[in-house]
């Protein structure tokens, strides 16, 4: 597992170095930005070039983790397909060649022959980045017991946006570049429980004197009596003595916010984009918890933090299934079986909504004040 989570991390490290190339060479982002009309339109490289990336950061994790551990190869799932058609009609699988020339004509195909971009893309997927350590913990698991499941781009559309500002020190961000993460995580497919994750902030400061982003890493590990995490959150007083911060969506229930509301005061709830980033602000205790009724979250997007999660105490719940358990105990998402009544993506969608939590007293808060609201 140690092993596994350096490889992680540094793939992780190279994804953020594709995504921040996008945005930071001219020929990528043009692509990325630029909304063809006309005849132009029905391209769907240049319609989707959001979508390319994502495909392109996917198969580089792919590509790394199953060279390395040829036995997960067939468990790693992602969010994207990697296939494409051209301009012509082709259709083209993109994949990580051997070499950057490979690779690059490959994905001229995609792009319809333009050069310039595809081997800008190509040098950032075959070039290795700054080296990345972590002092992880040895667990005596194999990688025959293993699957992962990976979101390139979460908050895709922040990332396409690309507002700069950041926020204050132990504050969360509503939205902008800072919400985009790329998001590994592992779970045992036996259970479905998460026990490793993998968080990568490719926009976490912009360096005044270059003008370049750089990024950060978040992990942890949650499996059996073994919990190690590099987030260490400061105590604020016993927690079932003040109320919950809560983090949502925008675009929340009604019911939800006026429940949540009366919990814990208008002025402890809170709103940003992206479901790994909203899940994030728990794990460095900018909120407390982050509750989603809706079942538009899909098992890439909580993975990777639902590990980190658990190795600090805290969870993520079905908040469908534990507000209906007749016990007081709530009923964690697991990844490794898809929704029998769902087609395509929708298989792998949190359906039931979910409950990120730090403390357990304070889901029990939650979970009450929701119960008969939804």
């Amino acid at each position: 597992m140690a092993e596994l989570l350096r490889l992680l991390l540094r793939v992780s490290e190279k994804a953020a170095n594709v995504a921040r190339v996008c945005r930071q060479e001219a020929p990528l982002f043009q692509l990325l930005v630029q909304e063809k009309t006309g005849e132009d339109k029905n391209k769907k490289f240049v319609q989707d070039f959001k979508t390319l990336a994502d495909v392109v950061i996917q198969e580089v994790i792919r590509h790394d983790v199953g060279a390395q551990f040829p036995e997960i190869v067939d468990f790693i799932q992602g969010e994207e397909s990697n296939k494409f058609e051209n301009g012509l009609g082709e259709s083209v699988t993109v994949t990580v060649r051997d070499t950057e020339e490979e690779t690059a004509a490959l994905l001229a195909t995609v792009l319809d022959g333009d050069l310039a971009a595809a081997a800008l893309l190509a040098r950032a997927i075959h070039r290795d980045p700054a080296a990345v350590d972590a002092d992880g913990p040895n667990v005596p698991l194999r990688a025959s017991e293993l699957g992962i499941w990976i979101d390139p781009i979460d908050a895709t559309s922040q990332y396409i946006e690309g507002r700069e500002e950041a926020p204050e020190e132990g504050r969360l961000s509503p939205s902008g570049l800072h919400c985009a993460l790329v998001l590994i995580g592992v779970y045992l497919r036996s259970t479905g429980q998460p026990v490793m994750g993998v968080i990568n902030q490719p926009f976490n400061r912009k360096d005044p004197a270059s003008g370049r982003w750089q990024g950060k890493l978040f992990w942890g590990v949650s499996c059996g009596d073994v919990n190690a995490c590099s987030v260490t959150r400061a105590k604020s007083g016993p927690v079932e003595r003040r109320a919950p911060s809560v983090v949502l969506s925008s675009s929340e229930k009604r019911a939800v916010k006026d429940a949540l509301s009366s919990l814990c005061g208008p002025e402890k709830l809170t709103y940003a984009s992206g479901a790994g980033y909203k899940i994030l602000c728990v794990i460095q205790g900018s909120a407390d918890a982050y509750v989603l009724s809706e079942g538009s979250t899909f098992k890439w997007d909580s993975c990777a933090p639902h590990a980190l999660l658990r190795a600090l105490g805290g969870g993520v719940a079905d908040l469908t299934e534990s507000l209906k358990s007749a016990s007081e105990a709530t009923v964690e998402l697991t990844y490794h079986r898809p929704n029998a009544r769902g087609k395509g993506a929708d298989r792998w969608a949190n359906c039931g909504g979910l409950v990120a939590y730090g403390d357990s007293s304070q889901l029990s808060a939650i979970l009450e004040a929701l119960r008969g609201k939804l």
